[in-house]
């Protein structure tokens, strides 16, 4: 019993610790160029992410006329 109460005080100081320094100081906006909107900052590097070819890009989930939240024209 007492092991158990040891690992799951261990898992929740882990867990606090994980949450207290994985937050963004940058949370980033989008911003209209043109014809474009582009996402601008943030904590997520580009090269970070797949690349995707033409046919692997979807519009958005709510549909067209969902605006999107940070938006600055």
């Amino acid at each position: 019993m007492l092991a158990g109460i040891v690992s799951a005080m261990a898992l929740a100081g882990a867990a606090v610790f994980t949450v207290g320094y994985a937050s963004c100081g940058d949370p980033g906006q989008y911003v209209r160029h043109a014809d474009n909107v582009h996402f601008i900052g943030g904590c997520v590097d580009g090269e970070d992410l797949p690349a995707t070819g033409p046919g692997d890009q979807h519009g958005p989930a709510g549909g067209d006329d969902e605006a999107p939240r940070n938006y600055r024209p």
